[in-house]
């Protein structure tokens, strides 16, 4: 490490920690203000972050599959950042907000009050919709941020950014509250010993670097390693719900981490369900990789091996097993899953139940697909990433999770006796 190189990462630290002052006292209508002028200039912009876009892509030709479908952006991709602004726009402003407020015998008044978190770095690759994404969260819920963009998406994410600098500066917030720090993977093994300056830090790309953050950062992590999400199929599922829920889950995109990698499908209705799905899956490209039981309804599968269980394809490739029960799908999610998130397709009430209070995922889910575990659908306007911790944010990242909480107590001059 150069001192040149932890001189800039000082800076922009430095200024980050000024910005998130100034923002987390900020009037929560020039926020919103700024999130629609943001969103506003996303779209008016289009033309000139296709353009950044397609250096990108050009560049990156030699990129796998998954990295490429998260690189590309669309006009239609470019639409639902915009209309992700506007939704965070939208919401409540958590800060301030002080709940479970309450007199103790000693006459005192406790509660808590909702409170920014401070600086936040995430670190990502591909995905340049995160710059908007993250930004807008950040600005609302009060926290500066500082962006490490991997270098396959340079400048798509410069181009978004000048769109989010647009408009903290049109509502005279400060420019410093979204910084996107230089490429170069020495600068994020700068910023990982930054715990002096940021506060929290969310990695968002391959498994490779989250578990190289997750190592060597000296401030918290919000993460998860992968997403190996399951769909069970039970004996008492309407099996045309399953059939859709099922190729969607692994169809509607293959490169995200809420694809259904693994489906487990129960030995009642197994031949009469797979039978039917395995030719629309391999006529729609993809892989599947079964256990002995699941290989004998069509020729084209091929037996799967030990690790396909464990595996995040992230791509055309489906393993199947064939279960006896739902404690044994139970059984396998829990061997084999990474607890990002899990469904059960049903139409028993108690099965459903079970599965709901037995899987230890950060979503579970009931006749429906995989697809949905996103802050977008799950009303929270975007997320800062997905966790699979227990510990303080769970799930989709939203603005509560980019937010903690104080004690406050209110006397009128009370002593303790």
């Amino acid at each position: 490490m150069t001192k040149k190189l932890d001189d800039y990462v000082e800076k922009v630290c430095v200024e980050a920690k000024l910005a998130s002052k100034s923002i987390s006292t900020a009037d929560y209508n020039a926020k919103n203000l700024a999130l629609l002028a943001i969103a506003d200039k996303i779209r008016k912009s289009k033309k000139e972050i296709l353009a950044a876009n397609e250096k990108d892509l050009k560049a990156g030709v030699n990129l796998e599959d998954a990295l490429l479908d998260r690189l590309t952006l669309s006009p239609s991709r470019i639409e639902s950042m915009a209309l992700g602004l506007e939704e965070v726009a939208s919401m409540s402003d958590p800060i301030g907000e002080i709940t479970n407020l309450t007199y103790r015998p000693s006459g005192i008044q406790v509660g808590r009050m909702r409170v920014p978190i401070g600086v936040v770095a995430v670190i990502y690759e591909s995905r340049p919709n995160v710059t908007a994404d993250v930004s807008a969260l950040c600005i609302k819920a009060g926290n500066a941020v500082i962006l490490k963009g991997g270098s396959e998406a340079m400048h798509s994410n410069a181009s978004i950014l000048r769109c989010v600098h647009y408009g903290l500066r049109k509502y005279s917030l400060p420019q410093n509250t979204a910084q996107l720090v230089k490429k170069g993977r020495e600068v994020t093994s700068v910023l990982l010993k930054k715990d002096e300056y940021i506060d929290v830090l969310v990695p968002r790309g391959g498994k490779g670097l989250i578990e190289a953050v997750s190592k060597y950062a000296s401030m918290p992590v919000i993460k998860h390693l992968d997403g190996v999400c399951h769909v069970f199929v039970d004996s008492a599922a309407d099996l045309s719900k399953a059939f859709d829920v099922v190729v969607n889950s692994k169809t509607q995109r293959y490169g995200t981490c809420n694809t259904m990698e693994t489906l487990l499908v129960s030995q009642a209705i197994a031949k009469a369900f797979c039978s039917s799905l395995y030719p629309k899956l391999i006529e729609m490209g993809v892989e599947i990789r079964g256990c002995p039981r699941a290989i004998q309804f069509d020729k084209r599968v091929k037996t799967a091996s030990n690790t396909d269980w464990y595996e995040e394809y992230l791509g055309p490739i489906l393993s199947v097993k064939i279960v006896d029960s739902i404690d044994e799908a139970i059984t396998h999610i829990e061997k084999y899953g990474s607890r990002h998130t899990d469904c059960i397709v049903t139409e028993d009430f108690s099965s459903a139940r079970h599965f709901l209070k037995v899987v230890d995922s950060s979503s579970v889910m009931i006749n429906t697909s995989t697809r949905f575990a996103d802050g977008y659908e799950y009303g929270l306007g975007a997320e800062v990433g997905i966790s699979t911790d227990k510990i303080h944010a769970r799930g989709p990242v939203g603005l509560e999770g980019l937010t903690s909480q104080k004690w406050v107590v209110f006397g009128d001059g009370h002593i303790r006796s």
